[in-house]
């Protein structure tokens, strides 16, 4: 099984109170029918709020997901297209922003064999309350090598995507 070595894929997703949706193409690394597949290593995640002003005391979360398959909204783990997802939850008592946690989904993802990712399209949905994330982005880092698709990791990546 022929490997590369690591290489990172960098991509900003724009977050607003409805679901957006990035592509991220994965067409020059993956190829069907030369047998080239992406293994995905490891998925680093940064929320960047998008400066609005702190109101009323309140709660506000930003969620993502990194799937295989267009999504009209957000999808749990247990739906196959699902690779990775992580969600930030902030509240304030009027004036400064007293909590952070990611304690509800817990991202980034780190595999110990690595995420096989055999689509030319991954997509990064978005959303998020409307304060204080309204504005801001939704940054990840992926570290994947490429490497020639074996019949052990075929029967992988049949079992593990749609």
């Amino acid at each position: 099984m022929a490997k590369s070595d690591s290489f990172f894929i960098r991509v900003s997703a724009p977050i607003s109170s409805t679901f957006e949706q990035t592509a991220i193409d994965m067409g020059a690394y993956v190829d069907a029918l030369g047998k080239s597949v992406v293994r995905l290593h490891r998925a680093e995640v940064q929320y960047n709020i998008g400066g609005q002003p702190i109101g009323s005391a309140g709660f506000g979360f930003a969620s993502y997901q990194l799937t295989t398959q267009s999504q009209g909204s957000p999808v749990g783990m247990s739906d196959k297209s699902v690779v990775a997802s992580g969600t930030l939850r902030q509240s304030t008592d009027g004036t400064a922003y007293t909590l952070e946690n990611d304690s509800s989904d817990l991202g980034p993802q780190q595999w110990t064999n690595g995420y096989l990712i055999g689509v030319e399209q991954l997509y990064v949905g978005t959303v998020c309350s409307a304060n204080p994330f309204t504005g801001g982005t939704i940054d990840l880092v992926l570290e994947c090598t490429v490497e020639t698709l074996s019949s052990s990791a075929a029967m992988a990546l049949a079992l593990s995507q749609q």
